[in-house]
C-alpha cells in the first residue's frame, strides 16, 4: 500500500516535470498561478542539477536528469 502511494507520487512528480518542460516551450504568462506552481514545485530539484550540469548548447538538460534520477530512485526503493 505504501509502495503504491510512493509510486503514484513519483509518477505525478514526473508529470509535473514534463509539464514544466512543455510550458517552457510555450508563450504563456509566467505569472499565471499554474505556471508559478510548476516552477515552485520543480525548481528545488532542478536548481541543484543545473549547478552541476551547465546548459548544453542552450538546452537545459536538468529536467531529463531529474526524470532519470526519479526513475532510478523509484526502482531502488520500490524494486
Amino acid at each position: 500500500m505504501i509502495a503504491n502511494a510512493l509510486r503514484t507520487i513519483a509518477d505525478l512528480y514526473g508529470w509535473v516535470l514534463i509539464a514544466r518542460v512543455i510550458v517552457s516551450w510555450l508563450p504563456v504568462d509566467p505569472f499565471s498561478p499554474w505556471v508559478r506552481f510548476l516552477h515552485e514545485a520543480t525548481e528545488p530539484v532542478l536548481a541543484p542539477i543545473r549547478r552541476v550540469l551547465p546548459p548544453l548548447g542552450g538546452f537545459d538538460l536538468s529536467p531529463m536528469v531529474a526524470l532519470l534520477l526519479l526513475e532510478l530512485v523509484k526502482r531502488a526503493i520500490l524494486g
